[in-house]
């Protein structure tokens, strides 16, 4: 598979939109960098406050200029809104793998089926377009909350990586959860029956 990163990729359903993730986004996210810090609590990379936004943002786009990931943004459409981002990240073509994940969004979209919205669309061209063979998550391993919902979308728990990177906020050890090929008709159906 040939992937186009310089081509906008655009996955949506009719509730949440998923477009390129753009510098000119500064503005749209802006207001959850000032005023839900605690957004970032986990992250590998804080976007609290406007310096780190912006350096959040150069990050993201980064690495689809080295084609290592794809960074979106989220449109929620049934509130019409900005919502948070998401990406695939650590995409590798040869040995069919991708991330999903620095996936975030405003505390006023949290328990409100969007998450679930984002992944299915994720998922479905990961591995029906894409034709990858295994996505993989991880979070902080004290961030019980994000580990919960992705299990809830139908991830296995895989175990912890002890000490295995700099996060914002100190070291961290970090929870490997997945889903592979076999496993996506079956998760898609569950994720589908929880979304709809």
């Amino acid at each position: 598979m040939v992937f186009n990163f310089k081509k906008d990729l655009i996955l949506e359903n009719e509730r949440v939109q998923l477009r390129p993730l753009s510098i000119t986004d500064h503005a749209f996210l802006l207001p959850f960098s000032l005023k839900e810090p605690d957004l970032w609590t986990y992250s590998l990379t804080s976007a609290a406050g406007e310096e780190k936004l912006e350096k959040y943002l150069q990050s993201a786009l980064e690495v689809r200029v080295v084609e290592t990931g794809y960074p979106f943004l989220i449109f929620d459409k049934k509130n019409q809104k900005i919502a948070g981002s998401t990406r695939f990240y650590g995409m590798d073509f040869h040995h069919k793998t991708l991330n999903i994940g620095y996936s975030w969004y405003g505390k006023e979209f949290h328990r409100t089926g969007l998450n679930r919205h984002c992944k299915l669309l994720l998922l479905t061209h990961a591995f029906e377009t894409l034709k990858m063979e295994r996505v993989e998550f991880r979070s902080d391993a004290k961030n019980a909350k994000s580990i919960a919902a992705m299990q809830g979308i139908g991830c296995t728990l895989e175990g912890t990586l002890r000490n295995n990177c700099t996060a914002e906020f100190g070291r961290r050890n970090s929870v490997v959860l997945s889903i592979i090929k076999s496993e996506w008709p079956r998760v898609k159906a569950a994720l589908v029956a929880k979304t709809y």
